[in-house]
Parts: structure tokens; sequence; C-alpha cells
């Protein structure tokens, strides 16, 4: 029976012994998840900073003060209003992008760290934008957010903190602001339009002026070269003319009657075409049978003998005084 009892004391203590060994165990060693930092208190005081994985401290001595997480956070900024440097109220929001480099100084530089770097993008926000006209506002967001990065990084950098990137999400002016930038850009449009539509004219006008001018200037040039051409055929005709009537006449002046009549009638021909093709009505009386015809270039071809004879064949006449 006291065996029992004893043996019953003894898993008690066991028991006890078990339990406290776990809790110091617990309390010794500490597994710091990846991505986080831990720092140590010593009576209050920070010594040290666990980093990702297994860490002994000192158990009732030590204790875990801030936990922290290194990885990349994001805060939106709240909406806020800004006045421009031109009076124009617009509303503001954005988000900023930063990281925790050193655990100690992002626990103990400053309280409630989230709501240190919203509080302080939120002044820079309208320090930056209130400098600034609306037209520039709505038009340089790169500037805006390289500026508030600037200007942010550099005052959370005692607070062991990088800031990444600041970004602007909306501008939203008025809306009567909104309408009076619309009914601008209309108009803006509207002008555009009206200019390219007279350089449009503009330019058919020149295209249409040239394609006249080059047209004329063709045209001159076919004229010229049409009467250059007609002035040849013309050249040519009358030397061909020259050369004909000169043999007819050396022939005539060989005693050739036939190349005068061939002559003759071929231009009593030229003539009646002539006649019979005018358009005005005439009446005309001409030998039209061929008998006639051939009878009148015969009495041509005679007169034309007649005329060519040389005073040598003349018998001369002597008159005799008495």
């Amino acid at each position: 029976m006291m065996l029992l009892e004893s043996l019953g004391g003894f898993s008690t203590f066991a028991l006890v012994v078990l339990v406290f060994a776990f809790f110091l165990i617990m309390k010794v060693v500490k597994s710091v998840p990846q991505g986080e930092e831990w720092t140590i208190e010593r009576f209050g005081r920070y010594i040290a900073t666990l980093r990702p994985g297994l860490n002994l401290i000192i158990p009732f001595v030590d204790r875990v003060g801030s936990k922290i997480s290194m990885r990349e956070n994001v805060l939106n900024v709240p909406s806020q209003d800004v006045i421009t440097r031109d009076n124009a109220m617009v509303r503001v929001d954005g988000v900023i992008f930063f990281q925790v480099l050193d655990a100690a100084k992002a626990a103990y530089e400053v309280t409630n760290l989230e709501l240190a770097v919203t509080n302080l993008t939120v002044t820079n926000i309208r320090t930056v934008m209130g400098a600034m006209d609306l037209d520039e506002l709505l038009s340089n967001r790169e500037k805006i957010n390289a500026s508030l990065l600037h200007v942010v990084d550099d005052a959370t950098t005692p607070w062991g903190l990088k800031v990444t990137r600041v970004e602007i999400k909306d501008i939203t002016p008025p809306k009567d602001l909104v309408d009076a930038m619309a009914r601008q850009m209309k108009a803006e449009r509207e002008k555009r339009a009206a200019i390219l539509e007279a350089e449009g004219h503009r330019q058919a006008e020149i295209l249409r002026a040239e394609g006249e001018k080059r047209a004329l200037v063709l045209k001159a040039e076919g004229e010229k070269e049409a009467a250059f051409r007609h002035a040849e055929a013309r050249e040519r005709l009358a030397d061909a003319e020259g050369i004909a009537t000169e043999r007819v006449s050396k022939a005539i002046a060989h005693g050739n009657v036939q190349a005068i009549n061939y002559f003759v009638a071929q231009k009593y021909v030229e003539a009646l075409k002539d006649i019979a093709t005018s358009n005005n009505q005439k009446t005309v009386f001409l030998p039209l049978e061929a008998t006639s015809l051939i009878g009148a270039i015969g009495g041509i071809a005679e007169i034309a003998r007649e005329s060519f004879k040389t005073p040598a064949q003349e018998k001369p006449t002597k008159k005799t005084n008495v």
C-alpha cells in the first residue's frame, strides 16, 4: 500500500517536472518564421534581434519585445482634399510600398509604424501637390510620384525603413471643373479638326493648281511640237512641189509636152475637188464630160507649146523699104 502511494507521488512529481521542462524549453527555444525578425529585451532593454530559424534565449530574463515583418508592406493612403497653386481643389488618394530593413529601429524609433508612415505620406502629398498648378498636377504623375518617394524615403530612413514606391491612384477634380475641362477639350479638338480641314483644302488647291499648270505646260509643248511638225511638213511639201515643178519645167524645155499636160491636169482635178467639197452654195459651169476635160487639157497644152517656142523657131519677117 505504501509502495503504491510512493509510486503515485513519484508519478505526480515526474509529471510536474515534465511540464516544467516543457515550459522551460518553450521559454528558451524560439522559432522565428521566415520573413520576420524578433527583438529581444532583457529587463526591458533591447539586447538583440532574432533571425529566422531556431534561437535560444535566457528564460525568465529575456523576452520577445516586437515581432517585425521584413517583407514588403503596402499601405493605402486615405483620400484627402488638396488645394493646388492656382486654387483648384482636388481629391487625391494613393498607395505606398515600404520594407523594414532594421527591425530594432522600426520597433523602438517610432510608435505605431504604419500610422506614422501613413500620416507622413499624407502630409507630403499636400506639400508636393499644393506647389503645382492643376494642369501640371494632372499631366505629371510620374514627377509627383518621384518627388513623394524622395521626400518620404528620406524622412523614414531613421525608422529603419526603405520606401520603394509611392503611387497616386486617383486625382478627382470637382464636377464643375471637370465639365469646364471637357468643354475646353472639345473646343481644342474642334479647332484642330478645322485646322486639319483647312490644311487639306489648301493642299488640294495647291495640287489642283500644280496639275493645271502641268497640263498647260504639256499642252503648250504639244502645240509647239505640232506647229513644228506642221511647218516641217509644209516645208517638205513645198520642196516636193518645187522639185516637181523644176522637173516639169526641164521636161517642157526639152520639148516633152506630156509633162505639162500631167501637171495641169493634176491641178485642174484638185481644183474641181475643192469646189465640190466647199460648204458655199454655188452654181459652177464646168466641162465635166471626159472629152471636154481632155479637150480643155489639150487646149492648155497647146497654149503652153506656143508660149515656150524659141525665137529661133519663128520665121523672121523682113521689111523691105522701097
